[in-house]
């Protein structure tokens, strides 16, 4: 192989090739150290052109590839198998903002931009580029794409493939396509760019895009919310999507075990709210009017609320610090349950109409069948988004207890999310985590239907192969 290695770096430059074990280590890990495996280099191409021609390279050979951004995705997409035998093709060097087009709102960007890099470029113009996750300082543009990330702002401005106009993309064949025209409208045949976002890198290389931007809110509101029960917090929804229509922009959902796991570990962060209530509710309004505006529609908006007792209590952040502590409480329960320990995670969404009947049944199965489990859930509850993890007992072994359980969890949780008719994968992807039980969620018609679109794109199957759809 190191006439292979070589070949790389005639390409990249021979710094740009990494094979040294302690170099390799950083990529071959994923974020919640689940997968580690092993890589026969590590490339980091700098240009588009750089990478058709690894592509190439690698096709000719038969050397399958991974594409990897920020490696912050959960499900173990972007790591490599342990064969040592493939290439990560690790996208961060191509960080390039090439164009903020005003009149047109879109900015166009290479895949290895940060998530919050791209935020802060996009506001010093007065623009707002509304994706926002929890790994924003570290995911990439790249990977958003490739795993169709939600997080916090889904309610209001979809998913990442609803602010994506156009891709650029490496085929598996090395060629490059163009389709960068940023069009709000462009009904000539096959929608090519959906095919590639969500993909994970399974049929192509996506290498830059062209993303929407919007006008910069003048002003922001953020409430927390006591909610006792979900139907409740379903109906509360629903007064503030009738009153505050577009204006709604964030509608999170934290449980009591969850916070308390939070104040475990973070005891800044104790709940302001009156008596650790079951369901805490963070909601957030965006207005392009006055403050003034947007206070007054919050504040008859919760007036009404507490009529139709929807809510027990709720806390007004009264500034930007307080505002953003709000959040920090929802962002840190990730961090709390890392602290904790191994757990298990479901990335699941539900039926709006479904949800109550999912989280009470749950949960009753979920404590009857084993005893003193901690079930951390929470979300982004105004599009069904649950991030329903499990974790063990306090004072057994996180590992052994979940060694012993978890595929009996997985198959109980999955099996109501069936039942409810919601999904196994909500904004994390598939990778190679949800890989074997996606024929049975999905159906066997629209597994078969990826497998063909997998053997036509990438017959060789050199792209991130054994992730989304095995062929």
């Amino acid at each position: 192989m190191q006439g292979l290695i070589d070949q790389f770096g005639d390409i990249l430059g021979k710094e740009y090739v990494l094979t040294q074990d302690q170099d390799k280590a950083p990529y071959l890990t994923d974020w919640r150290k689940r997968y580690v495996g092993k890589a026969l280099a590590v490339l980091l191409p700098k240009t588009t052109i750089e990478v058709a021609k690894i592509v190439k390279l690698c096709a000719a050979n038969h050397v399958s590839i991974v594409p990897q951004g920020g490696h912050t995705g959960f499900c173990g997409g972007a790591t490599p198998d342990e064969t040592g035998q493939q290439v990560i093709l690790n996208l961060k060097r191509m960080n390039q903002i090439r164009e903020i087009d005003s009149a047109n709102q879109t900015i166009t960007l290479e895949a290895g931009c940060i998530l919050q890099a791209v935020q802060e470029k996009a506001a010093a113009q007065d623009f707002l580029f509304p994706l926002s996750l929890g790994a924003e300082g570290s995911c990439m543009i790249g990977g958003n794409l490739a795993t169709n990330a939600g997080g916090t702002n889904v309610l209001r401005y979809g998913n990442t493939r609803d602010l994506c106009l156009g891709l650029e993309v490496v085929t598996a064949q090395g060629e490059v396509w163009n389709g960068m025209k940023g069009l709000r409208k462009d009904n000539t045949g096959y929608d090519l760019r959906d095919l590639f976002i969500g993909s994970e890198g399974t049929l192509g290389i996506i290498t830059a895009a062209v993303m929407k931007l919007y006008p910069l809110p003048i002003s922001q509101w953020t409430t927390l919310v006591a909610s006792q029960d979900i139907a409740s917090t379903i109906a509360l929804l629903n007064l503030f999507q009738k009153r505050a229509t577009s204006l709604l922009t964030g509608f999170e959902m934290m449980t009591q075990e969850s916070l308390a796991l939070n104040e475990k570990h973070f005891p800044q962060m104790a709940n302001p709210l009156k008596g650790n209530p079951p369901f805490t509710i963070l909601i957030e309004l965006s207005d392009h009017e006055s403050e003034e505006h947007v206070r007054k529609l919050l504040e008859t908006i919760l007036e009404e609320a507490f009529t139709a007792e929807l809510i027990s209590d709720a806390v007004i952040a009264s500034n930007l610090s307080q505002a953003n502590a709000f959040w920090h409480m929802r962002e840190h329960i990730t961090l709390a349950q890392a602290e904790e320990g191994a757990n298990l995670k479901h990335d699941i969404t539900i039926p709006l109409s479904s949800l109550d009947s999912f989280i009470q049944e749950t949960d009753a199965l979920m404590r009857k069948r084993y005893p003193g489990v901690r079930i951390i859930n929470f979300g982004h509850l105004g599009d069904g988004n649950l991030h329903y993890n499990i974790a063990p007992p306090l004072g057994s072994d996180p590992k052994a207890f979940n060694l012993a359980n978890e595929k009996a969890i997985h198959e109980l949780v999955y099996s109501q999310v069936e039942r409810c008719q919601g999904s196994i994968s909500a904004e994390h992807g598939v990778g190679q985590l949800k890989l074997e039980g996606l024929r049975a969620h999905k159906g066997a018609v629209a597994h078969d239907l990826m497998k063909t679109l997998k053997r036509a794109l990438d017959p060789q199957n050199i792209l991130n192969p054994h992730k989304v759809v095995s062929i």
